[in-house]
């Protein structure tokens, strides 16, 4: 069986019923499972977890983006996290007997449609066709507000659909990756100055680790800041390498972790080494977990 994950970000977190619309669109459609969906009030963002056969996947995104297209207005739009459109970004992720150079064509065909409902698409990661867009903070520069200007210019025409600003949806940005940790550290301060200087410190693009994308959030319904992580190859930096550096950074201006959140569905792999670490459990491996011999994994 061919396996396929898809990880849509919309541009909703706070409007329940235009949720739940989202939410049964997926819900609904035939061959697709959906495991898991969240939203945020102060990132005003719905993140879904899907998988599927690689076709009822499209399908699913699609019955997806109709719903969303029809219901979310960008002009109206307004939260912490970036964002470029109405269905913000739609990766998917290749799980079994799916290669990327057919989940990248599943993207592609993915495109092509939503560029035919009239709304610009960017292609990223493993799906982009330039260079300078394979980074999604790339991407997404400018946002929403800058989108008009950006259309307007060659170098900011899109990959696929019209080079005309849509008002009401944004764009899209659809690309192929393997699976991403989006990992949250909330901190005990209101000083959104604190979160944005560790984001700096523990990003790639500030001189941090290299598979690590972070910024810093206000979130006014906590009375609290996040330093808003995706770690974007766990294997190679580690959850606990992140949180650790997020705390001592943290410790210099005085102030402590809160609490940490996972946002979405990760692979079991990505938690082995941080029990290794807070256990010291050197010789830790999956394979002793008693679920997954029962598995048989």
């Amino acid at each position: 069986m061919q396996l396929l994950e898809c990880v849509p970000n919309v541009s909703e977190g706070r409007d329940a019923e235009v949720l739940e619309r989202l939410v049964r669109a997926v819900r609904q459609t035939p061959g697709v499972e959906l495991l898991d969906w969240s939203a945020d009030r102060d990132h005003n963002r719905a993140v879904l977890t899907y998988v599927g056969e690689p076709e009822a996947v499209v399908a699913g995104t699609q019955a997806l983006c109709r719903e969303a297209f029809a219901l979310i207005d960008m002009r109206k739009h307004e939260g912490a996290h970036p964002r470029l459109g109405a269905v913000d970004v739609i990766p998917l992720v290749p799980l079994r007997g799916v290669t990327t150079e057919s989940a990248v064509a599943l993207a592609r065909k993915l495109g092509e449609w939503i560029g035919g409902q009239g709304v610009p698409v960017y292609y990223y990661e493993d799906a982009a066709v330039r260079p300078e867009r394979e980074s999604l903070p790339d991407v997404r520069r400018g946002e929403y507000e800058g989108l008009a200007t950006r259309l307007a210019s060659p170098e900011g025409a899109p990959d696929v659909g019209p080079a005309v600003f849509n008002a009401r949806s944004g764009a899209s940005i659809v690309g192929v990756r393997p699976p991403l940790i989006a990992f949250n550290v909330n901190l005990a301060t209101t000083d959104l100055s604190v979160a944005k200087r560790i984001a700096q410190a523990v990003r790639f693009s500030g001189g941090g680790y290299r598979y690590v994308r972070a910024m810093g959030v206000a979130l006014e319904d906590k009375g609290q800041v996040q330093v808003s992580t995706d770690i974007t190859r766990y294997e190679k930096t580690p959850i606990h390498r992140v949180l650790e550096t997020i705390r001592s950074e943290a410790a210099r201006y005085g102030v402590v972790v809160a609490g940490c959140e996972l946002v979405g569905l990760a692979p079991l792999a990505a938690f082995e080494e941080t029990i290794r670490y807070y256990l010291q459990l050197h010789d830790f491996s999956i394979a002793q977990v008693i679920e997954n011999r029962l598995l048989g994994e």
